[in-house]
């Protein structure tokens, strides 16, 4: 397997279309060239920094040093689930719940991965651990944060419809059941998408790099194809159970509607 290695000259070339589309903000008068500039420079950072972090871990091949990586991961995860929330679950479940969801989900995938497809040995190896865990939590985040916002603005929005049902003795599940299927099915939509374009519309990024790293063209589809049927897995699970939470969080056992537990609009 041979791969060309790329300097930082060459990194600064590629970096010349970012200013040219931040002069372009300039020139429009669009007011993004800060945000632009200030994105590019955070990414260039975070990921040297990440690509410094993993060559350590890689060396040690540390177990409990590779949890610490994941766990760290679905914390930002969580993190990131919660900012996308317009109205967000107070208290603890706030963070409890994405992070709950995604570690399930995550953790589900990229065990069988590791334990039947690949089987690195050791089997936790973080070569093959962390990558497959970083692109399966990037991919779930998005449906699981999608679902949870449509499940949380969807009862605010039918609390009237909701409360008729409750009063009229259904219970919580019955009264929920509107905007749980509608929540579910936006969740899923980002993966069902992404399957249907690749390999058509685009090349998905694990795939290009494999075959720019010298990888025959057929083995990076494999193992694209593989990543993309435990992201699809992973995404499903992670917005049932997050959904499944958080209709939970907004009822009690009296089959009653919390909506006192959710936090203000942030609009």
């Amino acid at each position: 397997m041979t791969y060309i290695p790329l300097g930082y000259a060459d990194l600064a070339i590629a970096a010349l279309l970012v200013l040219i589309n931040a002069g372009l903000s300039l020139a429009l008068r669009l007011g993004l060239e800060g945000r632009l500039v200030l994105a590019a420079v955070r990414m260039v950072a975070q990921l040297l920094l990440v690509g410094l972090i993993l060559q350590g871990l890689f060396a040690v091949a540390s177990p409990w040093l590779t949890l610490l990586a994941a766990l760290v991961m679905v914390a930002f995860a969580a993190h990131e689930i919660r900012a996308r929330q317009a109205r967000p679950l107070t208290g603890a479940w706030t963070h409890g719940l994405g992070g709950g969801a995604m570690l399930l989900a995550g953790t589900a995938a990229t065990l069988l991965a590791l334990t039947t497809q690949i089987q690195p040995d050791p089997w936790h190896d973080p070569r093959f651990a962390l990558p497959l865990l970083g692109m399966i939590l990037g991919n779930a985040m998005t449906g699981v944060s999608i679902g949870l916002d449509r499940l949380l603005t969807g009862v605010v929005r039918e609390r009237a419809a909701i409360e008729a049902r409750l009063a009229l003795g259904h219970t919580r599940a019955q009264a929920l059941s509107g905007p749980l299927r509608e929540a579910f099915r936006a969740g899923l939509i980002p993966v069902i998408n992404s399957m249907s374009a690749a390999g058509i519309v685009f090349l998905p990024g694990m795939m290009t790099g494999q075959i720019l790293s010298g990888t025959p063209p057929v083995e990076a589809v494999k193992y694209q194809i593989l990543v993309m049927f435990l992201i699809a897995g992973a995404t499903g699970l992670g917005v049932l159970v997050a959904l499944l939470g958080g209709a939970r969080r907004l009822s009690d056992p009296r089959h009653r509607l919390r909506l006192d537990r959710l936090a203000p609009d942030k609009g």
